[in-house]
């Protein structure tokens, strides 16, 4: 079919504007952690991001992720709980990739916070192996992991490439993942999904609505309208689309961007033309979560479905670009355009 594997696409990033030219790449670590389901990527002698994959969590993540200045880009909650953060979607770890409705299970909301009686209605992500670790000037980071129910039957296979690499204001994650049926899969048209990251408070849109959150203890915190100071982030859209007028709308890239300490810091995600249904949903929404889901066009738009079915042995690759910037501003949509270009071009 037409999103059958296919060899892996990986371009330079062109740099841009006379500082990022002056830049050099730094050199990545891959270091795995003994008896412990982790590996740490480590860029020019910085921690990184670490990549966690113990059955606990339901799923593989990149956590916690940090900018090349060493601030902490994504929430500490569950794992690691900062002050002040919101405990809300205890799901959302760091970096993700699954989806809310696979032949009915449910990938997406799976945590510690679901009750033993309905644990039948979600799925799990196990990775089972590690394929490579790679240092060098990019370090690649390689698993398998198998979509499975809570019966451990298998539906799909995962294979996936993380490559990592960055200079001194900037980090980059290329991710290709391929899913191979072993069943017949069917992601039925959900807003949750596919590719997911929850961003640190500071990095939140400010809010005059009271939000609820509740942590994992089951304790509920009411947050007043325009009382949490903490947030100040928005987000932009290839298509223009500021603040929370991204969600819901479609895009080659979009940037989540805001203040956390004295920089400015942006993390921006970037859609592949090879992609199902590209360009991509932003499913990016004011209270943290900034993820892209091409498969809820219904959920976001009301209009017509756009599921995917694999059948037995198919299989579909997506590929995507996260690029994390921090200095006294971050890149405009003039110079994104040009990243996207790069990224998507052809060898």
């Amino acid at each position: 079919m037409k999103n059958s594997v296919k060899a892996t696409l990986f371009v330079p990033l062109i740099a841009i504007g006379s500082t990022a030219m002056a830049q050099k790449a730094e050199m990545v670590k891959m270091v795995k952690v003994a008896d412990k389901n982790k590996v740490d990527i480590v860029i020019g002698n910085k921690l990184f991001t670490s990549f966690l994959y113990p059955d606990s969590l339901e799923k593989p993540v990149l956590y916690p992720v940090h900018a090349a200045n060493g601030t902490i880009v994504t929430r500490g909650f569950p794992i690691d709980p900062k002050p002040g953060d919101p405990t809300d979607h205890p799901h959302h770890i760091g970096i993700w990739f699954n989806f809310e409705n696979l032949n009915g299970l449910d990938f997406w909301n799976n945590s510690y916070a679901i009750k033993k009686e309905k644990k039948s209605a979600y799925g799990w992500v196990k990775t089972d192996r590690i394929l490579q670790t790679t240092s060098g000037a990019k370090g690649v980071l390689a698993y398998h992991a198998n979509w499975t129910n809570q019966a451990n039957d298998v539906l799909l296979e995962e294979t996936t490439r993380l490559e990592f690499s960055g200079t001194a204001t900037r980090r980059i994650i290329d991710r290709v993942t391929t899913l191979k049926a072993v069943t017949q899969c069917v992601f039925n048209d959900s807003k949750d999904g596919l590719l997911g990251l929850r961003l640190a408070h500071e990095l939140q849109i400010p809010s005059k609505v009271d939000q609820k959150f509740t942590d994992n203890k089951g304790n509920v915190t009411i947050v007043k309208g325009g009382d949490d100071k903490v947030p100040t982030g928005s987000y932009l859209t290839s298509e223009g689309k500021m603040g929370d007028a991204a969600w819901g709308t479609r895009g080659t890239w979009c940037k989540v961007f805001g203040k956390m300490g004295a920089d400015s810091i942006s993390i921006t995600i970037f859609d592949h033309p090879e992609n199902f249904n590209y360009p991509t949903y932003w499913h990016a929404r004011g209270y943290g979560l900034f993820a892209a889901n091409p498969l809820g066009q219904k959920a976001f738009t009301n209009g017509e479905p756009k599921g995917l079915t694999l059948q037995k042995g198919e299989s579909v690759t997506f590929r995507y670009r996260i690029v994390i910037d921090n200095g006294t501003k971050t890149p405009d949509a003039k110079q994104l355009n040009v990243i996207a270009k790069a990224y998507t071009a052809k060898k």
